[in-house]
């Protein structure tokens, strides 16, 4: 997916605070959750993300959505990660 047409999708649903994030190859993040929905296109690289006990790893081209207060675990992969991410205020 083209990153112009995921912004349209993230406005056309309510996300806001758009922007693209790298994190290096080192990263990792502890188990931990946000006051608010995400939706992410990968641009480049890989992350993991570990809910429940599951990992799932997400590469260039994939979306992953995450709702306000799910607790996860972060992990980049050997390349680090870029991704295109949306935020959308709970109430």
């Amino acid at each position: 997916m083209e990153t112009k047409t995921f912004e349209a999708t993230l406005a056309e649903h309510g996300y806001r605070d758009v922007e693209t994030k790298a994190l290096p190859s080192s990263y990792r993040a502890k188990e931990h959750s946000h006051p608010f929905d995400v939706r992410a296109l990968v641009v480049d690289g890989e992350i993991t993300l570990t809910v429940k006990g599951d990992a799932r790893t997400y590469r260039a081209g994939d979306v992953f959505t995450m709702d306000a207060g799910c607790a996860h675990a972060e992990s980049v992969g050997a390349d680090g990660v870029r991704y295109l991410v949306g935020r959308r205020k709970t109430q």
